[in-house]
């Protein structure tokens, strides 16, 4: 849910303000001399994706034939050194 709010009363009752939005996942737009201002919103709200989405945006990305090879390069070099007293 959506509520618009003025600055100065966003201002005034700043800890409720905040309390609704992260704990009842409420949104509000500030105004200031009735005109949009701004966007409070729950932070998660605006990082959270579901994995459709995920997958979406990684089917978009490009596809790097080589790093299956990269990574087979990488993991040879990452083996044990051999003792060099034995």
């Amino acid at each position: 849910m959506e509520s618009s709010i003025s600055s100065t009363e966003a201002a005034r009752h700043l800890g409720e303000v905040l309390y609704r939005v992260e704990h009842a996942r409420e949104s509000f737009i500030l105004t200031k001399s009735d005109k949009p201002l701004a966007r409070l919103i729950p932070i998660s709200l605006s990082t959270r994706s579901t994995g459709a989405e995920i997958m979406k945006a990684l089917a978009g990305l490009p596809h790097d034939g080589g790093f299956a090879d990269d990574l087979e390069r990488v993991n040879q070099m990452d083996s044990a050194q051999q003792n060099p007293w034995d």
